[in-house]
């Protein structure tokens, strides 16, 4: 496990997404715009990328209950629930919706939820969204290939879970040139979004 960021009641842990590891540009990136803005940020590997590091062979994912009783035992780690933000990239943040589903933590931050696996937009990944017990934000591209602004928009999402868009961003919030965004405007605009929610939801500084 890594900590960046200043010293804090509330730390943020985010996972990383399938297929880049915790220090990929996309999680240094956004950790230093969460550290800019106080809020202190813990990196962890789940077991199959810890093995790709050691071995430098790629493979998949774990499965699910392997990737949870991972995040679970960084959680526990660190204990104090009440001051614990979870989240991630992607499936990371998947994984973390899933945990809030088992245990008490102050609220979960995901950075582009894979509502449905690339080009399977019937099979959605909704079901469990309704019994998480604590506030979500959900920072969405809004032609996130596995979740664009007009299929979200018709799902019917539980009061709890609140939708932070980012202008024509992609699965990794990035905009087209032609947009007239950039990615750098996108990730401090999510990072803005997440100090936000932090703080609003009591249990920041």
């Amino acid at each position: 496990m890594r900590i960046d960021g200043p010293d804090s009641a509330t730390t943020l842990v985010l996972a990383h997404g399938a297929g880049a590891p915790m220090d990929s540009d996309f999680m240094n990136d956004i950790t230093r715009l969460l550290n800019d803005r106080g809020i202190r940020v813990a990196r962890f590997e789940f077991p199959y990328m810890i093995e790709r590091r050691q071995t430098g062979k790629k493979r998949p994912p774990d499965r699910a209950p392997k990737l949870l009783d991972s995040y679970n035992a960084i959680l526990d780690e660190l204990g104090h629930p009440e001051r614990l933000f979870i989240g991630g990239k992607s499936m990371g943040g998947r994984m973390a919706t899933l945990v809030a589903t088992q245990r008490p933590v102050a609220g979960v931050c995901v950075l582009g939820y894979p509502f449905h696996p690339p080009g399977k937009p019937d099979k959605l990944r909704l079901d469990h969204l309704g019994d998480i017990q604590c506030p979500t934000l959900i920072c969405q591209g809004e032609r996130d290939a596995l979740g664009k602004r007009e299929e979200v928009d018709g799902y019917d999402l539980p009061e709890a879970i609140q939708l932070h868009w980012l202008p024509d961003g992609d699965h990794s919030l990035k905009p087209r040139k032609a947009s007239g965004h950039t990615l750098e405007e996108n990730l401090a605009n999510a990072a803005d979004a997440l100090v936000d929610f932090i703080n609003r939801t009591g249990t920041g500084h």
